[in-house]
């Protein structure tokens, strides 16, 4: 079904330049990206998947293809998939577009792991694989990018007086019963402009470096990605999901930082937050784990990105070994850090308070393997864009708890839309 070749690379970081400025060519396109963050559930270095044999937007499409083909599939679930799972909707305003679910079965696959390029293509293009090597590594351009002119003028979807009359009726819900936690969300915009994708996600990127950056496009639709959140990867017969809940900003220097990470991990706001989402992460998956096999190897571990600490737990869980893996993703959607506990009730609030239909924002990006295996982010510090509606997107969120002060969680949604903001206003520099 696939051809398989393998070539050794001198530098990873240039082979990567180089992959994405090839990938240009192609209408349907995934790239993830470790930034060389390596632990004991990494799968690879970055992963390029070109071409489309094959397109699903339907579930049960997907669900068929999953269960019959044995073949890798590439694409996303936006946060709406919830409305195909659960009595829940979305009618909140939307300029995007994005589709509930895009997969696609990939024509070629090019794995950076090992100081090698790893190709996988379809048999019917295995005679490209030493002409496409050929271009990588001599730097052949693909399609030109779109010119960066148009001025940028990012708007609120919610203006702050909103903000904080929204997130006190959060609150109302919180000391009547209805939720403990919810994740509240707020857009940021800009219309009539057409960006360079590649570009901004390269800056994006480059800002913060994460372990779940990802770049998509499929047709007109781009999402441009620096994610630091997993949300579920199935390895055999393990699942693991690491939601964070807890943000800081980077300290001016190291004594600052350190008093900053020292009060992060002690802060009781925000480990109850974290501690709150893991306990629906367990939840979540003891719906298909084997008796006894749902555990948290991690609680509140403090993670230092180039921007920000964040504190992550990681939870596991082991499955049958005939566990049909979309039914695991079905079982966990969407992750418990961009929703809420009790999940259902917090989402039925969100869509209530919130301006905007999130779309892929606080959906997932990913793959799924042919022996059944799969690994999905977490779409947040995204940057969404429809090149043909002109129309440019960022959201971010924090957690309302009993114990939000509505400023400071205002706070942390301006430092969070940090990145995205620079990105886009320092972009004709």
């Amino acid at each position: 079904m696939r051809t398989q070749r393998s070539f050794r690379i001198n530098s990873t970081s240039q082979s990567k330049k180089a992959l994405l400025q090839w990938a240009k060519a192609y209408r349907n396109v995934v790239w993830l990206d470790s930034n060389l963050h390596r632990d004991q559930y990494s799968s690879f270095d970055a992963c390029l998947a070109v071409g489309a044999s094959q397109e699903l937007n339907d579930l049960d499409e997907l669900q068929t293809f999953v269960e019959q083909e044995r073949d890798w599939l590439f694409g996303y679930f936006s946060y709406d998939f919830k409305n195909e799972l659960e009595d829940l909707s979305s009618n909140n305003f939307d300029a995007l577009g994005f589709p509930i679910l895009q997969f696609y079965r990939p024509n070629k696959i090019i794995i950076i792991d090992d100081g090698q390029l790893h190709f996988k293509y379809l048999d019917a293009f295995a005679d490209e694989i030493e002409i496409d090597y050929e271009k990588i590594t001599n730097g052949q351009q693909g399609k030109s990018s779109t010119k960066q002119s148009d001025p940028i003028k990012i708007k609120m979807r919610i203006h702050k007086d909103a903000y904080f009359e929204k997130a006190h009726r959060f609150l109302e819900h919180i000391h009547r019963g209805d939720i403990y936690e919810a994740n509240f969300c707020q857009e940021f915009y800009v219309e009539e402009v057409s960006i360079d994708p590649w570009e901004t996600y390269k800056k994006l990127n480059g800002i913060s470096e994460p372990p779940f950056a990802a770049l998509a496009r499929l047709d007109d639709r781009y999402l441009m990605c620096a994610s630091p959140e997993r949300y579920i990867k199935k390895m055999g017969q393990k699942v693991i999901s690491q939601p964070i809940k807890g943000t800081a900003a980077r300290g001016k220097d190291e004594f600052e930082d350190e008093k900053i990470k020292k009060g992060l991990s002690q802060d009781k706001k925000e480990r109850s937050e974290n501690i709150m989402i893991t306990d629906l992460v367990r939840n979540d998956l003891s719906k298909s784990a084997l008796k006894g096999s749902v555990k948290v190897e991690e609680l509140c571990k403090l993670y230092t990105f180039k921007q920000v600490h964040q504190l992550i737990s990681t939870i596991v869980s082991k499955v049958s070994s005939d566990k049909n893996p979309l039914e695991l993703i079905k079982e966990t959607f969407p992750m418990g850090s961009m929703t809420g506990a009790p999940k259902i009730s917090a989402m039925n609030i969100i869509e209530q308070l919130e301006e905007t239909k999130r779309g892929l924002y606080s959906g997932a990006v990913g793959y799924f393997a042919p022996n059944g295996n799969f690994d999905f982010n977490v779409v947040i510090r995204s940057i969404l864009y429809n090149a043909t509606k002109k129309y440019v997107s960022f959201s971010v969120g924090s957690a309302i708890t009993a114990k939000s002060d509505p400023e400071k969680e205002y706070q942390e949604c301006l430092l969070k839309a940090k990145a995205m903001r620079t990105v886009l206003e320092e972009r004709e520099k």
